[in-house]
């Protein structure tokens, strides 16, 4: 019989702010429950959410009365929290930390705090970042010294394992791909009876730079002049919409492209079942959900070749194209043609194909894999972490040194004037509450 481990999954990103990574740890933390783990989540408070919350599954969330400094990131202070995360992580008897997202400061202090009390850590990374600009050379060095002596890491995709693994100096067998999933039953195709004649083009995402917008702007009146039976529905909210809708006046295309703002979980799959292509033009992604739900409920999806995205859908799935107008453009025809000739697979064939590829229960067994592989490892002393985060660099490394010693002596006058006893953890909080919906439907993207 498998071990059955005490997980804490920390991340400042979590219901209810809404993401690729909330529902990540969401479902994950409700597939390791099922299988009969302990989980309980780490991260801030959100408005007048603070203190111990359930929710769905009897799932415990921690909502820390910490300052939000920036982007729902709280503000840094390495020892700041160390209180607060030795009295959860003790009194919780937990075995690993895992920590989600190279955005999240609270991650990265809860997996340092981990290694003090000799905890295992492991770590998922789901963004691609760069190597030349301040912001990442910044973020990189910070990434290093926190993963310096991580027991292991996990990538959504070979890309973004590559990515991970430069940017961190890790050993590469140290580091793991377990890709996303999605429910295949929330995402299924439906029938509609307006049967119009008319196709529509689906965008559904976040509308920043990142995700390509400039090159939607270009798209937009160049497939409505060219095809007049042709229609956007655009899902998402962001600075960009403000260029989008420049683009739909100037155009005078106010009866073609319809702008839904921001879309609420639990309407996604209603709104791209009310189309029949997808849309995707991000510069850069590690996986993206997005093209998983959409060729689940049958649509054909056309994206740009950018980070993990060709390692998501098999090649008959997806219409790839180079992050330009003109290529994009040139798949868009092609799919178009091909829709109004019939050459296309059916939406419940898609589905069938792509409801097997992507499961929770899959990437759940995967990570108890991950976990179980850490439990045999040796748990973190003082002198490995040094001779880690030494091999950093000799300065920064050195200076990271004196937080490490810094933290051990902070833990041990704790341990003297505050111990802690293994205790139900409804003792330690100021605040419980009962939640019994599901989480991450309630959003927003």
């Amino acid at each position: 019989m498998t071990k059955t481990l005490n997980i804490a999954m920390v991340s400042d990103f979590f219901y209810p702010n809404v993401g690729g990574v909330e529902n990540h740890i969401y479902q994950l933390a409700q597939c390791l429950l099922a299988n009969g783990h302990k989980v309980i989540i780490i991260t801030h408070s959100y408005e007048n959410r603070i203190g111990l919350h359930f929710i769905t599954g009897m799932l415990r969330v921690y909502y820390l009365p910490l300052l939000v400094f920036y982007n729902q990131c709280v503000l840094p202070t390495i020892i700041g929290t160390l209180p607060m995360i030795r009295t959860i992580l003790l009194s919780e008897k937990i075995d690993i930390v895992h920590g989600h997202s190279s955005f999240s400061t609270l991650a990265h202090e809860t997996m340092f705090h981990a290694k003090t009390l000799g905890i295992f850590t492991v770590f998922t990374d789901h963004s691609l970042f760069g190597f030349a600009d301040a912001s990442s050379i910044l973020t990189n060095k910070i990434l290093e010294l926190s993963l310096a002596d991580v027991n292991h890491a996990i990538c959504v995709s070979h890309t973004s394992k590559e990515n991970t693994v430069l940017r961190a100096n890790l050993q590469p067998q140290n580091v793991f791909v377990i890709p996303n999933a999605i429910d295949p039953n929330e995402f299924s195709p439906v029938e509609l009876s307006n049967g119009d004649g008319r196709l529509r083009i689906i965008v559904m995402s976040r509308l920043v730079y990142r995700k390509g917008m400039d090159l939607l702007a270009g798209i937009m009146p160049e497939i409505c002049q060219h095809y007049s039976d042709v229609d956007f529905i655009i899902g998402g909210d962001g600075p960009k919409r403000l260029l989008l809708e420049e683009t739909k006046e100037i155009y005078q295309l106010h009866d073609r492209i319809q702008f839904l703002g921001a879309v609420p979980h639990n309407r996604v799959s209603e709104i791209l079942n009310q189309g029949d292509i997808f849309l995707n033009t991000s510069l850069t992604e590690a996986f993206c959900m997005s093209i998983v739900e959409a060729a689940c409920c049958g649509l054909q999806v056309v994206s740009t070749s950018v980070g993990g995205i060709p390692e998501v859908l098999p090649t008959d799935l997806i219409h790839l194209a180079d992050p330009s107008v003109h290529s994009l453009l040139t798949n868009l025809h092609k799919v178009i043609e091909n829709i109004r000739k019939g050459n296309v697979t059916s939406k419940p064939e898609i589905h069938k194909k792509v409801s097997r590829l992507y499961t929770w229960p899959k990437v759940a067994s995967r990570t108890e894999a991950v976990y179980h592989s850490v439990m045999k490892q040796r748990r973190p002393t003082l002198k490995g972490r040094i001779q880690k985060v030494l091999s950093c660099g000799p300065v920064i490394g050195k200076l990271f040194i004196i937080f490490i010693f810094l933290d051990h002596l902070v833990c041990r006058i704790l341990d003297i004037i505050q111990p802690v006893k293994s205790k139900h953890s409804e003792d330690i909080t100021t605040k419980v509450h009962c939640e019994t919906h599901f989480a991450v439907k309630s959003g927003k993207r």
